[in-house]
């Protein structure tokens, strides 16, 4: 009696199935890759490279994780955009990946990619930033640093991923409602700018959560708000910018996987149905995020593609309130 491979086979020889099902039930036959558009060590990349081996043990196939930096994540966002819409070559992104074709059209240039090349598949963590600062820095509370900043404009420093980023804009949020100035420092990515504020070259750092939460435990950083509406796991004792009179300081860096916009349907849903189900079931996965203080918050299919519209709008208006950044 032949196998259930072996009739398949034979019934698509004879054109038995629709070309849409035979998709679905190769795919994928090879290795695919996972692009994160940042340096490592940043929230993308403590999401992609769990999320990437748990992929490896639902589909069977390699799927090795790919960084490729550059302009606050336009080159690897772009790069997805323009890539084969075969399946093979997903994007692991930040909020960001709504704003930066926004911020380009801000400086007067032509977006490298836009949104509606690129197909929302699920989103697999949504977390507040978090103020942090060096662990010998001056500042034990929220009051003390905008005290500071207030008695002097401009010198206090803080990083993020690049202008317009995600950790730019939550910041640029704070800035305006504090009523402060302080020192923008873009760099590539979260990874470099985590970095600098370890090394002292930085003085401030909104970051994501997972990132920042061993460095913290460890002393070395020092955690004074978050930009939850509700206080973070693994940071309990660090209050909301809410709770500390800032209602409308509230911002989360979410991760989420998209495809080529022109990616069969079958494909995609294949992707759909494997981060669906390593996301309720893979166990190794879900304790590399509870670790990182990154825990799953999944959504897939209509509910990502409507909250990635959502917080697309809202982060567009808050980037246009930036205005130009020379």
């Amino acid at each position: 009696m032949p196998n259930r491979r072996e009739l398949l086979g034979a019934l698509a020889a004879a054109g038995l199935i629709p070309a849409a099902a035979r998709a679905q039930e190769a795919f994928p036959t090879r290795a695919l890759q996972m692009i994160v558009a940042f340096p490592p060590g940043g929230q993308a990349d403590v999401t992609a490279r769990p999320a990437a081996a748990a992929l490896e043990r639902a589909l069977g196939q390699p799927v090795p994780v790919v960084n490729r930096p550059g302009a606050g994540g336009i080159l690897g966002s772009a790069a997805v955009a323009r890539a084969a819409p075969d399946g093979y070559t997903a994007l692991m992104a930040l909020s960001s990946l709504g704003v930066l074709p926004e911020s380009e059209r801000i400086m007067g240039r032509t977006p490298a990619y836009t949104v509606e090349q690129l197909a929302p598949v699920a989103r697999i963590t949504a977390d507040p930033t978090v103020l942090v600062v060096p662990a010998a820095s001056p500042w034990r509370t929220l009051e003390e640093f905008v005290a500071d900043a207030k008695r002097r404009p401009g010198a206090i420093s803080y990083g993020s991923a690049g202008n317009y980023s995600t950790l730019h804009v939550a910041m640029a949020m704070l800035t305006g409602a504090a009523g402060i100035d302080l020192l923008h420092v873009p760099f590539q990515g979260g990874g470099p700018a985590l970095t600098a504020l370890l090394s002292g070259t930085l003085n401030a750092l909104a970051s994501g959560p997972g990132p920042a939460l061993s460095h913290v435990k460890e002393g070395r950083l020092r955690a004074l708000a978050s930009w939850g509406r509700e206080r973070i796991p693994g940071f309990e004792s660090v209050p909301t910018f809410i709770e500390l009179g800032y209602p409308e300081v509230e911002f989360y860096i979410w991760t989420g996987v998209f495809l080529p916009l022109a990616t069969p349907a079958p494909v995609q849903a294949r992707w759909r149905e494997a981060l669906r189900r390593i996301c309720e079931g893979d166990e190794g996965l879900k304790r590399a995020l509870d670790a990182a203080g990154s825990p799953i918050a999944y959504q897939d299919g209509e509910t990502f593609a409507r909250f990635f519209a959502d917080d697309t709008a809202r982060l567009v208006r808050a980037v246009q309130r930036i205005g130009r950044v020379e």
